[in-house]
């Protein structure tokens, strides 16, 4: 027989209440660093355009001076004979009245960049570099500016975590539902962290679950579940490329009689023999990106070769459509961006004040609560190397973006 004490030869039973709460203290505190970056790069690219608007005098113009349609045709001749551009990749219409329209162009030296051109005038106010505040933040939220195929399953799959934060806390917080108006409590610096703490969380469940919801989708596309292209065309004539522009009005005129209704938001410049004029927009789907909807015609005559229409792609092009808006809050303007930004800083505070938690719940004196970093640093583990050192990785990598 063996001579152990019988109570020594049991290990204690982990109550399944204090299970869900070291699932719910994990989730948050071991990629913590990781994960505010994430959450707060997310968050500043759902006002990305703004800050690039902010920081690029030649973006703004004044909202009287321009009509509800971009004048393409007049915009794609002045950018063609810009001495910035060698080629037009794309044109994209304003992303409010106070923008101006966004070129995609070729350098002659072969680099990218855009020329910001007047809606209604067409008059070139600025040349723009090709990495902005809303490519340099989208490229670190969605994969830390790694490779596509590494970086956005290695981001996406923070979302997992931030599903069982989500649902660890419902499980630990007893009674969860009566709390959203309770007040915050201000007698010590923990109990105020968190009460602050599970006030914000409770206002944001919403917001947390379709963020979360959303970024499993993006695992599950980045894993090979991704929606098939509603269309693949291609044109059987090629012209040169400069003839381009002098062949876009008679496209850009077939594809408004094609599809009346669709305001048009992007148009696609044929870079390459075999492919074709591509005009996206808006029209009667809800929760679809401009793509969705989209008319495509032949550079050298503008017949049409194809079109698609939001409401006719499958349940998994749908969903699909859907992250997007979903996830940056862009199907209703300012009126879900805003909220969108103001929940997202929510996010990120949730995450930093749940580490401030943790470190003040250690901390049992006020002499050591100076030292709260220090624990919150300890606690994360070794997990802590591996989010520092794919943050500071992301910031490398934005040069090569910005030389590029």
């Amino acid at each position: 027989m063996d001579g152990r004490p019988q109570a020594a030869r049991r290990r204690p039973r982990v109550k399944p209440a204090r299970l869900w709460w070291l699932v719910h203290q994990w989730a948050g505190l071991k990629l913590a660093i990781l994960l505010t970056f994430v959450f707060a790069t997310g968050t500043l690219a759902v006002l990305s355009h703004e800050i690039d608007w902010l920081l690029q005098p030649g973006l703004r113009v004044s909202p009287a001076t321009v009509s509800d349609e971009p004048q393409w045709e007049l915009i794609a001749a002045v950018a063609a004979g810009h001495p910035a551009s060698a080629a037009i990749r794309s044109m994209d219409a304003p992303v409010a009245s106070a923008f101006a329209a966004n070129v995609h162009i070729i350098r002659p030296d072969g680099s990218q960049g855009f020329l910001y051109a007047h809606p209604e005038t067409g008059v070139i106010q600025g040349v723009g570099p090709w990495a902005g505040a809303q490519r340099i933040l989208r490229n670190m939220h969605r994969h830390l500016n790694l490779p596509l195929n590494i970086g956005v399953p290695l981001v996406s799959v923070l979302s997992v975590l931030l599903l069982a934060s989500l649902v660890s806390s419902l499980v630990v917080y007893k009674k969860w539902w009566r709390g959203f108006f309770k007040p915050v409590r201000w007698r010590d610096a923990r109990t105020a962290w968190g009460d602050i703490h599970r006030l914000a969380g409770l206002w944001s469940l919403w917001f947390v679950a379709l963020i979360a919801l959303t970024g499993i989708w993006y695992l599950a596309e980045s894993l090979g579940l991704d929606a098939p292209p509603a269309i693949k065309v291609s044109a059987e004539q090629a012209i040169p490329d400069n003839e381009v522009v002098a062949r876009f009005p008679a496209s850009l005129e077939a594809a408004r009689a094609a599809f009346p209704e669709l305001a048009i938001r992007r148009i696609v410049f044929p870079a390459k023999p075999g492919q074709a004029f591509r005009f996206e927009g808006d029209a009667s789907a809800l929760l679809v990106r401009p793509r969705a909807n989209a008319v495509w015609t032949d550079p050298a005559t503008g017949d049409i070769l194809a079109t698609s229409r939001g409401e006719q792609l499958s349940v998994h092009q749908r969903i699909s459509e859907a992250a997007d808006p979903l996830h940056f809050g862009t199907f209703a303007g300012y009126g879900s961006k805003l909220p969108w930004f103001l929940f997202g800083c929510l996010l990120t505070m949730l995450c930093v004040s749940g580490v401030t938690i943790f470190a003040l719940r250690l901390s049992l004196s006020a002499r050591e609560q100076r030292k709260a970093v220090r624990i919150a640093w300890i606690g994360m583990g070794r997990w802590k190397w591996l989010a520092t050192m794919l943050v500071g990785l992301g910031l490398i990598l934005v040069y090569p973006l910005i030389a590029a």
